[in-house]
């Protein structure tokens, strides 16, 4: 799977990068450089160690540069002072391989190992010269290890996201199939009984008005959330309170709905009081609910229709009856999407959907919907 996490080190970290590194390494200036004389090899040990801290506040915009240039000097380092060691470029390497991808930083591993382990040989010291490649190793794979643990956090941030996007489509898609059905089936009504009945008319106006500023409420509501995931602050306008997610409760106001649109619709609640009912069962009952009467009265030809909701055994059932005769593929409006995001919905519960013709005419919607946690 390709790597696609992005690190990167802010600006604001170089001086205490730099100013870090020449604290650690300033022991180093204290110590004796071998094989040359003291006036000489004191300014080089000097030079190595200000390179290799300077180099460090192009880390960020440069780590390959950087991770090279403390490797080096470090080799150097631990030539001249082999008790330094090489110096703070186990440390850079290890930053290297947090930075960017294995498949690329792991040149930087065999390099850098190469490197120190060839400087301590040529300085006579034969266990440093396997020990110092075998910590160059140790030291990438600290940082590759890192960069994963960090890819997999960043992944599962994205997946969150990704899912709460679609909970957003499918609640949008509710609420705008609902309420738009609504609005077309009364603004029909209120065309129809315009010059016979302008008291009726007006009424059928009124109720589409009330459609439409509901709709916006939820629109606002859902914009709100998605800039939220987008990292931005919404906020809330004036007089724009924050409205509730609808539960069972609201049924009898969705029937009302329904009902001004021309379908009749009876509610019965079984078992609600004595059940604790999770937000997140009641809204995918709700909306269960919504997109059935939706389709009853968009595609069904139903003169009534029948909701019942009855908790009862740790489960919840959600029956949703008409008596359309429009049959399976005009409830559906022939794509069956409807009904496909209402199963999704009571399996992401881990629920279970069924919807099909009534035996005794018209169609029904039966959900089952667990009250107890599934995960």
């Amino acid at each position: 799977m390709r790597d696609r996490f992005e690190a990167s080190l802010p600006a604001r970290w170089k001086a205490p990068l730099v100013a870090g590194a020449l604290a650690a390494l300033s022991p180093v200036l204290l110590l004796a450089p071998r094989g040359v004389p003291a006036e000489a090899g004191r300014p080089l040990v000097t030079a190595f160690v200000v390179v290799q801290a300077a180099a460090l506040w192009w880390l960020g915009a440069r780590p390959a540069v950087v991770t090279a240039v403390a490797v080096v000097s470090g080799a150097a380092l631990q030539f001249l002072v082999p008790t330094a060691g090489p110096g703070i470029a186990l440390v850079v390497l290890s930053t290297f391989a947090w930075l960017r991808p294995a498949r690329t930083s792991l040149w930087a591993a065999a390099g850098a190992a190469a490197v120190l382990g060839a400087t301590a040989g040529a300085g006579g010291h034969g266990v440093a010269a396997v020990l110092w490649p075998v910590a160059a190793v140790l030291a990438w794979s600290w940082g590759a290890l890192g960069r994963a643990w960090a890819a997999r956090r960043q992944a599962e941030a994205r997946r969150v996201v990704l899912e709460e996007r679609a909970r957003i489509a499918r609640e949008l898609h509710d609420v705008l199939a609902h309420t738009v059905s609504v609005m077309v089936v009364q603004a029909a009504a209120a065309d129809d009984v315009f010059d016979s009945s302008p008291e009726k008319a007006r009424q059928a106006v009124r109720s589409l008005e009330a459609s439409g500023r509901e709709a916006l409420v939820e629109l606002r509501r859902f914009v709100r959330t998605v800039r939220l995931l987008d990292g931005e602050t919404a906020a809330v306008p004036e007089g724009d309170a924050l409205v509730p997610q609808p539960s069972l409760a609201d049924l009898d106001r969705l029937a009302g709905r329904v009902e001004s649109a021309g379908l009749p619709v009876r509610v019965v609640l079984d078992g609600l009081e004595d059940a604790d009912v999770p937000p997140g069962v009641a809204l995918s009952a709700y909306r269960i609910v919504q997109e059935s009467l939706t389709n009853a009265l968009r595609h069904a030809r139903a003169s009534v229709a029948v909701v019942t909701v009855r908790a009862r055994d740790g489960g919840l059932t959600v029956e949703v009856r008409d008596d359309g005769k429009g049959g399976r593929s005009a409830w559906t409006g022939g794509s069956g999407q409807g009904v496909a995001g209402m199963r999704e919905r009571a399996a992401l519960l881990g629920g279970t959907l069924e919807a099909s013709p009534d035996p005794a005419g018209g169609f029904r919607v039966r959900a089952h919907l667990p009250l107890e946690d599934t995960a």
